[in-house]
């Protein structure tokens, strides 16, 4: 019993189930939301922004890229809670984390409180470029709606993934009374 208890906490769950899916959209929403207000700050005073950070790392036209760094928070954060066009959105905002981490670098150097939230933040975005939105999302939606074929086998896979949820558990009160 112990030793299958070790064994499922060292295993790596590669099979999409119920609840991969639903802790994919609980992350993909709260970076999402949590995002949001980076947007706003930049564009709270723009100019400030584009001389403490843009300017300092060199990059032409500080303003506009600042506004470019604003709205791709703005837009794109939200875009991503939802699950809607997620793919492009969190790879905008990868770049921009990517941006941040250097002008934290050039600043600090590799000071771990500097670089702690952006890092963090780069992570969960490349991680949802990779992998998409998950099954709980418009995109999901979309694709279902445009492909009839896909509707039925994402229809049959969440069905399938609920069953492997109650299988789980099923399979758990087995294993104890074996």
């Amino acid at each position: 019993m112990i030793n299958s208890l070790i064994l499922r906490l060292l295993k790596s769950s590669t099979t999409p189930s119920f609840w991969s899916q639903s802790a994919l959209t609980v992350l993909r929403v709260c970076i999402g939301v949590t995002m949001v207000h980076n947007g706003m700050d930049k564009l709270g005073d723009i100019s400030s922004f584009a001389e403490a950070y843009v300017k300092v790392i060199g990059l032409p036209f500080p303003i506009f890229f600042s506004y470019v760094a604003a709205f791709t928070e703005l837009i794109g954060a939200p875009l991503l809670a939802i699950g809607f066009l997620a793919r492009p959105a969190a790879f905008g905002l990868f770049s921009t984390m990517c941006v941040a981490m250097y002008h934290h670098i050039l600043v600090a150097g590799f000071s771990i409180p500097y670089l702690e939230l952006s890092v963090v933040y780069a992570s969960c975005f490349l991680f949802l470029t990779v992998n998409g939105p998950g099954l709980f999302s418009v995109d999901t939606l979309i694709l279902n709606w445009l492909d009839s074929n896909a509707l039925s086998a994402k229809a049959k896979q969440i069905m399938n993934l609920e069953r492997a949820s109650n299988l789980d558990v099923s399979d758990k009160s087995a294993a104890v009374g074996k």
